[in-house]
Order: C-alpha cells, then structure tokens, then sequence
C-alpha cells in the first residue's frame, strides 16, 4: 500500500514544467502542455488525452490534481491541449481528428523524461475514445485508463434511456403520485417514450458511431485496458447497455487484460472529492501492478 500524502506533501515532491512542442501535421500550430515530474520518474508515464470542449487542467481541476497524485507515486504525467483548445494554436477538432496531436504529445513526453519507456494513456469520455483510437498505432503504448468511453449513438442512447430511466420510472411510487395528482402531462410523456422506443431501432448510423470506432481499435490494442464507470452517469450506462445487447462487446470486454470498476453515486466527471479520491487510487494502484 501506498502512504497517503498531504496536498502540501505532493506538491513538494513534484515538480512540473511547462513545455511547447510543434504537431508534425500542422508546421504552424505549436501545443501547450505541463509534465509533472516525481524526483525520480520511473520507465512508465501516463498521459492524459482530454475529451470534450476541455483544456489540460480538467473539470473541476481533476486532471492537475491526478498528474500529482501520480507524480507524487513515482510516475511522470504530461497532460496537453489539443490544437484549437486552450493555449495550443490551431484550429479546433473534435476526438476524431486529434492523432497528430496525441503523437506530437508522446514525441515531446520521450524527449523530456529520458527515462520512460511506456506509456499509460487516460482519457475521459470522448477523450478515453481518442486515446484507445490511437492506442493500437503505437507499440510504447502498454496501457489505457478509460473513463465513461464514448459510444454515443442515437440507437445507444435510446436503449440506455429507456432501460434505465423510462424502465426505473415505472417502478417509483413518486411517478404514480404525480401521475394520480395530474403532474404528469401524459400525451407529452406518451410522445416522448413512443420516439425513444422508435429510435431504440434505428441503426443506420450505428456503422459510424463511436462505439464502432471504439470497437475495432480496441480489438487491435494488446496492452491492459482499466476501465472506471461513474454510477450516475448516462454515459456510463450507454457502455453497460452496449455490453448487455451485444455479444462482440461483451466477448471484447471478458478479456484477461480488461479491468472494470464502477465509482457508486459519481457524476460524469468524478467531481465529489470522494469520487475523486475513488479514481485516483484505482489509477495509481493499476499502474503499479502493471
């Protein structure tokens, strides 16, 4: 076991540095990023790859204060903006176009930190998408940590909808109150389960969803694979929803090196301190039995 450290105890026994580095895909566009170092960096680093309109510091401060919990445990962490995002140059582009970034970001994390020889790639939501998207492309990749993964579809989303809010729903006494009270606008609700239903069927898109994409990098990549759910998220139940209507997933996911833990009660971003806490020590304890 790891001994628990103080804030003031890890910010005084790791260092960060702020570093710019070009993206060989766009000569005019140079990337921001901070590497947290540990006094000792040890051959693993974990970079982590941000999802959605986000900058390198996170919701709620969440990916500065998991670069130095994990530098405080020995691992170097560089966390980095996109092109188009923060401080980096460029032009802004969503999860599927951000390769040439995530590879200018592992050139200049080698460069820096001499001492690696693998890397851990983390990402939420989107983010964790484009992190295993890049995965497979990349032999120093050894792992992921995967944080509600995005596998939006409007199919998806319908099922994961219905099973778990219209399903629940029907079983809460507070509904029936309200329905016997005439709080519920029942030709309104009607309409609205009548279209999800409806789009729980409709798979025209489902070939260029992320799940897809997801799928097929994640059946290339052959390093370990942790993946952390919130408990309260949509987004996680969309993967559990996923994984319990398709055979292919469920196979994909039974893996020896797949790990699935679930945080009870957390949001989308892990934003409680106890959440919070939850995922930095289950990201600190599997790399270190990596």
């Amino acid at each position: 076991m790891h001994a628990e450290l103080s804030t003031t105890d890890t910010l005084a026994t790791v260092h960060q540095l702020a570093l710019r580095f070009r993206c060989a895909d766009d000569a005019d566009a140079r990337l921001v990023g901070i590497l947290t170092m540990p006094p000792a960096p040890g051959p693993r680093g974990v970079l982590i790859v941000t999802g959605g309109p986000q900058y390198r510091a996170g919701s709620h401060r969440q990916f500065v204060l998991l670069a130095r919990f994990l530098a405080a445990r020995g691992v170097a962490v560089l966390r980095f903006d996109y092109r188009g995002m923060g401080d980096s140059e460029g032009a802004p582009r969503d999860y599927r176009q951000v390769d040439a970034d995530i590879a200018a970001a592992l050139a200049q994390f080698f460069a820096a930190v001499p001492a690696l020889r693998e890397v851990v790639l983390w990402g939420l939501c989107d983010g964790a998408t484009a992190a295993a998207c890049h995965a497979p492309r990349d032999p120093r990749i050894s792992g992921l940590i995967l944080l509600n993964p995005w596998v939006r579809s409007p199919a998806g989303l319908a099922r994961a909808t219905l099973r778990h809010y219209y399903l629940p729903r029907l079983l809460q006494a507070d509904f029936w109150r309200k329905l016997a009270g005439g709080g519920v606008q029942m030709k309104d609700s009607l309409a609205s389960l009548r279209q999800v239903a409806a789009d729980t069927h409709d798979d025209r898109q489902e070939a260029q969803a992320p799940a897809a994409l997801l799928f097929q990098a994640l059946g290339c990549f052959r390093g370990k694979v942790l993946l952390i759910l919130s408990g309260d998220d949509l987004g996680a139940r969309e993967w559990t929803t996923l994984l319990a209507n398709n055979r292919a997933w469920r196979e994909l996911g039974q893996r020896r090196n797949w790990r699935q833990e679930e945080v009870p009660g957390a949001n989308h971003t892990f934003s409680s301190a106890a959440a919070r806490a939850r995922v930095e020590r289950l990201c600190a304890d599997w790399i270190a039995s990596c």
